[in-house]
């Protein structure tokens, strides 16, 4: 048998699944030798969305050869203290990201570090709010409030429940066809999501562990799983540190939407929003026009940036 193409919906580390363009044959292959690729440091050259091409051996298994272009990708440093990242996805159209207004408490910060680091990889993102069946009406008008202050600024933003179904309808529709990569602070409910938008996948949903209503990872790899209706989910390990590292100060402006939006009025172009004579950006936060919560976030990624802590 000859070189095929395919995608990779699977790593677990030493191997890879690949399934094949013809004929959709899943095949566990290994990397031929070391292939560095340029530009980037990665501890894994190859990721789940990689489009590649294998060249089948003996034993049944296969190598692969090369991966072609990428669309995209999105990485996570390295929990060591080198220079190295590691690639969680490429080709990705869709970023989901699970909160929760409680149960546990999803912190506004870690939201919009997510979608600042969404949109320096220019990858769409849905918020999705679960547990509203656990939510008292308190929690469920705090819930409204934030889904008005993303759906502003341009989030789409979709509240449901894992666990009955409510609202999953919509989730299904924005899924359609697309390779989405899913994510979310461990105890927030994404392997039950899962498991909803894929009956019988079967994915080990952890009890939230008391002691600090924070929950326990369950995902050790990553994997494409395949929808009913078209298209795939990444599982991806908890991202917490999501690929905010390499955001340089300047351009973190631009991935803040609204911000970016008041800043062409700024006086100075290299105003850092902060404490700058005729500043548009802290006039805008000063009449409302920026919710506070986004600003604080902006800051503290400023903040991380001046210390040159990007690390989860």
């Amino acid at each position: 048998m000859n070189e095929a193409s395919g995608l990779v919906i699977r790593n677990t580390g030493s191997w890879y699944t690949v399934k094949t363009d013809d004929g959709g044959q899943l095949v566990d292959c290994k990397i031929k030798g070391n292939f560095r690729l340029k530009g980037i440091r990665s501890t894994n050259p190859v990721a789940v969305g990689d489009r590649v091409t294998i060249v089948p051996n003996q034993e049944g298994t296969a190598f692969i050869t090369a991966i072609h272009d990428r669309r995209n990708y999105i990485i996570r440093k390295s929990s060591n203290l080198s220079k190295q990242s590691h690639i969680i996805a490429a080709n990705v159209d869709l970023a989901v990201l699970v909160v929760t207004v409680n149960y546990p408490q999803t912190a506004t910060t870690f939201i919009d570090r997510f979608l600042a680091s969404a949109e320096a990889y220019r990858i769409p993102v849905v918020l999705v709010f679960n547990k509203t069946d656990l939510l008292t009406d308190e929690e469920l008008h705090y819930q409204q409030m934030m889904i008005d202050l993303y759906d502003t600024v341009g989030y789409e933003a979709i509240a449901l429940s894992a666990e009955t179904g409510e609202g999953m309808e919509k989730l299904e529709a924005a899924l359609k066809d697309k390779t989405t990569v899913m994510s979310g602070n461990s105890g927030v409910g994404k392997s039950t999501l899962i498991n909803r938008l894929i009956p019988g996948v079967n994915l080990k949903t952890a009890e939230i562990s008391d002691a600090h209503n924070q929950g326990m990872h369950t995902t050790t790899f990553s994997e494409m799983l395949q929808l009913p209706s078209g298209g795939y989910i990444i599982d991806t390990p908890g991202i917490r540190g999501f690929g905010t590292f390499d955001i340089e100060p300047e351009e973190l402006t631009s991935y803040f939407k609204e911000i970016f939006h008041f800043s062409k009025d700024c006086r100075f172009n290299n105003c850092t929003h902060t404490h700058e004579p005729g500043c548009a950006v802290l006039k805008a936060l000063e009449e409302h026009y920026i919710a506070e919560s986004r600003y604080q976030s902006y800051l503290s990624m400023m903040d991380d940036k001046e210390e040159g802590k990007y690390r989860s």
